[in-house]
């Protein structure tokens, strides 16, 4: 048993709508975090990095963007204390953010996306193991 049926117990919803939801989460956290490589480097960015570049409103909408994949994770039924941890990354991703350059290059290595899914991912295998 993997950590997709794991899922199933909790009874929110049917195993393949869970594990379409985590590829969408996925290729969501994709898009946000390091879609685009960055020429010469082995870095990558994504959406977040490149919309947070818009002043004054760019770290608010990706802060509402990366949201999905918290109500996502809620919908999932993680637990409250790994809906806060998600939470409290794009509290931080979003403060920093709004530092000019700063804030910038903290968003190319920060990745609050990619970190909430693992958060997530790493939830729904402890509930397998339990």
């Amino acid at each position: 048993m993997d950590y997709r049926e794991a899922v199933d117990d909790s009874g929110s919803a049917s195993r393949a709508a869970n594990e379409a939801a985590l590829r969408r989460l996925r290729r969501f956290a994709v898009l946000m975090d390091s879609a685009v490589p960055i020429p010469g480097t082995q870095w990558r960015i994504g959406a977040d990095a490149l919309i947070g570049l818009v002043p004054g409103v760019g770290d608010g909408i990706t802060g509402l963007m990366s949201l999905y994949l918290v109500a996502e994770a809620a919908r999932l039924g993680v637990g409250k204390t790994t809906l806060a941890r998600m939470l409290a990354n794009l509290a931080v991703d979003a403060a920093v953010g709004t530092v000019p350059v700063l804030g910038d290059v903290f968003d190319v290595g920060f990745k609050a996306n990619r970190r909430n899914l693992a958060l997530l991912e790493r939830r729904l295998r402890e509930r397998m193991k339990a």
